[in-house]
C-alpha cells in the first residue's frame, strides 16, 4: 500500500482541490454546494444532521511503538490498530479522491511561535475548512499559508460511513489520532468540534514533551497584565465568563502555559448558543457576523437565528474568529497566570456559588474535575448528568493525569496563583428543583476574585465540603452565598450533599492507594 504521505499529496495534487480560500469564497462555496445559507447577520448557518456533538466512544488513537507505554489506555483513549488504520485511511482517500471539490486550509495551533504546531486540515465540506480556517490560527497571508510545511494533518470525510464489521470501528463513526504517522482521522460525523478537539488532544500529547501544560480552559488578562484561567468542560461557562469588556480575550476553550506565560492554542471561539442573547452576553452575540459559521441553530423565515429554539439540539453552537471580539487580545498570548477559576456546573445544588481553595483543595478539585455533562454536549445527553471529568478535560487528555495536575502544580507555587471553585450550575435544590445560579450574580463573584477584592473580605468555613466561602461579594445577595441556606428542605442538602462526598470519594480511588493520603487533606 502507498505511505500515507503519497496518499496524502493524491489529495493535495487533486486539480479540483481548493487551498487557502478566503473566507469569502468559502461561504460563496458552502452556500453554491447547498451546505449552509446566510442568516440575517451575514453568518453561515449549517446543520450536521443526526450528529449534533462529539461521538466520544468512537474515537481512537493508534497504538504503536511511539504510544504503547505513553498513551494512559482505557475507556477515554481507547487504542486501535495499525492495520485498521492503515485499511481505513487508504479507503478514505480513496472516497475523497472522487469527490467533486476538495478544501484545505494549512495554519497553527498554538499562539507561541517556539512550541506552536503547524497543521493542515483537508476538508470535503467547504463549512468545515471555514470553521478550520476560524478555529485554527491563520497565517498572516495567503502566500504564507501555502508554504507551510505540514506536521500534522486532519482528513475529514463526514459523508464517508465506516462499516464496522469491516472496518474495525463500533460504528459508522470515527475519529482515529495516528501520532506516528502524524494524521487525525475523522469520518462518518458532520459536527465541526470533531477537528478542533482532536488537534487539542494532539497538542495535550506533545506540549508536555516541551515542559509545557496543556489546559482546557479560557483565558484573559487586566490592564494589569493579571491573567485569569477558567477552567471547566463545555457548557460551564468558560467562554462566557471569560468574555469581559473591561478585559481582554487571550481565548476561550484552549491553553498552553510554558515558561513565558499564557498563550492560546487556538485562533477562534467555540461559543454555545442556546439562550444566547444581546444582554446577557453581548460579545459573544456581537460577534455573530459575516465569517461565523453557526451550527444547528434554527433560523426562522427571515433568517433571522432563534437562539431559544431547540428543534435541532440544545448543543447550538457559534465557531468566529477572535478578531470578531472587539476586546480580544491578538498575538493571543499574555504573562503567568494570577486568578485560576474552576468552573462546575452541579446538578445537585450543594456546592457554593464561591469558594476559595487552598493548595491542597486546589489540586484535589483538579484531579477530580467534578462537573455536569450539560445537554447536547455529547450524543445521548438529554439533561444535565454529574461526571468526574480529571482535570476539567478528560476526553482530551491522552498522558496520565499526574501530568498535567504536578506540572499545574508547580505553576501554582512558582507564581504565587490564587484558586476559586465556581459553582455555574444550581441552587436552592437539584436539577429539576432548585435554579440555576443568576448570571449576572456569577459575573459579580468572578470580577472580584480576579481582582483581588475577595482577599480583603471575611471568609467562614463550610461545615459540609470544607471550602472557604466569603461572608459577602458586592452586588451578590448575602443569602445565596452559603448553598444549605438556599434550600427549604435543609434535611434534603444534607442528605444530597453526603451523597455526592460519597461520590468524590468513590471517584478518587481510581488514582491508586497512593492518592489516599492526599485525598484526605485536600478533600473529603
Amino acid at each position: 500500500m502507498e505511505n500515507t504521505a503519497t496518499l496524502i499529496e493524491k489529495l493535495v495534487n487533486k486539480e479540483t482541490t481548493h487551498n487557502q480560500l478566503s473566507t469569502a469564497q468559502l461561504v460563496e462555496a458552502s452556500i453554491k454546494r447547498n451546505e449552509g445559507k446566510l442568516t440575517d447577520k451575514g453568518a453561515l448557518s449549517v446543520t450536521t444532521g443526526k450528529y449534533t456533538g462529539r461521538s466520544p466512544k468512537d474515537r481512537f488513537i493508534v497504538k504503536d511503538a511511539k504510544t504503547e507505554n505513553t498513551v494512559d489506555w482505557g475507556e477515554v483513549n481507547q487504542s486501535i490498530e495499525s492495520e485498521v488504520f492503515d485499511n481505513l485511511f487508504k479507503k478514505v482517500v480513496d472516497y475523497l479522491d472522487e469527490r467533486e471539490e476538495l478544501f484545505i486550509f494549512n495554519g497553527y495551533a498554538g499562539a507561541d511561535e517556539d512550541t506552536r504546531l503547524n497543521i493542515r486540515v483537508i476538508n470535503e465540506f467547504a463549512w468545515h475548512n471555514l470553521f478550520a480556517k476560524d478555529l485554527f490560527i491563520e497565517p498572516a497571508t495567503r502566500e504564507e499559508g501555502l508554504d507551510i510545511e505540514s506536521e500534522f494533518t486532519v482528513v475529514s470525510a463526514p459523508t464517508f460511513k465506516a462499516d464496522p464489521a469491516v472496518d474495525g470501528t463500533k460504528s459508522e463513526t470515527f475519529i482515529i489520532v495516528n501520532f506516528t504517522e502524524r494524521i487525525v482521522l475523522i469520518g462518518g460525523t458532520e459536527y465541526g468540534g470533531e477537528m478542533k478537539k482532536s488537534i487539542f488532544s494532539v497538542m495535550n500529547f506533545l506540549l508536555p514533551e516541551q515542559d509545557v501544560l496543556a489546559m482546557h480552559c479560557s483565558a484573559n488578562v487586566g490592564k494589569d497584565g493579571d491573567v485569569a484561567l477558567f477552567f471547566g468542560l463545555s457548557g460551564t461557562g468558560k467562554t462566557t465568563l471569560s468574555a469581559d469588556p473591561n478585559r481582554e480575550l487571550i481565548g476561550d476553550d484552549e491553553h498552553g502555559w510554558n515558561k513565558k506565560g499564557v498563550f492560546n492554542i487556538e485562533g477562534g471561539c467555540y461559543a454555545k448558543a442556546i439562550d444566547l442573547s444581546a444582554e446577557k452576553e453581548p460579545e459573544i452575540y456581537g460577534a455573530i457576523k459575516f465569517g461565523t459559521v453557526l451550527e444547528n441553530v434554527w433560523l426562522d423565515e427571515t433568517h433571522s437565528p432563534d437562539y431559544t429554539n431547540k428543534n435541532l439540539t440544545e448543543n447550538t453552537r457559534a465557531a468566529y474568529p477572535l478578531k470578531h471580539i472587539e476586546n480580544a487580545l491578538i498575538p493571543s498570548k499574555s504573562g503567568h497566570a494570577k486568578t485560576i477559576i474552576f468552573l462546575t456546573a452541579d446538578a445537585f445544588g450543594v456546592l457554593p456559588p464561591i469558594s476559595k481553595l487552598n493548595k491542597d483543595q486546589a489540586m484535589y478539585h483538579f484531579l477530580s474535575g467534578f462537573t455536569s455533562k450539560l445537554a447536547g454536549t455529547e450524543r445521548g445527553v438529554t439533561s444535565p448528568e454529574p461526571v468526574f471529568s480529571t482535570c476539567f478535560g478528560a476526553p482530551f487528555l491522552p498522558l496520565h493525569a499526574s501530568v498535567y495536575a504536578n506540572k499545574l502544580g508547580e505553576l501554582i507555587d512558582e507564581h504565587n496563583v490564587n484558586v476559586f471553585l465556581v459553582n455555574t450550575g444550581w441552587t436552592g435544590g437539584e436539577y429539576g428543583v432548585g435554579e440555576r445560579m443568576n448570571l449576572k450574580h456569577t459575573r459579580s463573584m468572578v470580577t472580584e476574585a480576579i481582582s483581588g477584592n475577595l482577599e480583603n473580605g471575611e471568609f467562614v468555613t463550610d461545615e459540609t465540603f470544607g471550602l472557604q466561602i466569603p461572608t459577602s461579594v458586592k452586588d451578590v445577595p448575602s443569602e445565596v452565598l452559603n448553598p444549605r441556606e438556599t434550600w427549604a428542605n435543609k434535611d434534603a442538602y444534607d442528605n444530597i450533599a453526603n451523597k455526592l462526598i460519597e461520590s468524590f470519594r468513590d471517584n478518587f480511588k481510581k488514582f491508586g492507594d497512593d492518592s489516599q493520603a492526599f485525598a484526605e487533606k485536600g478533600g473529603f
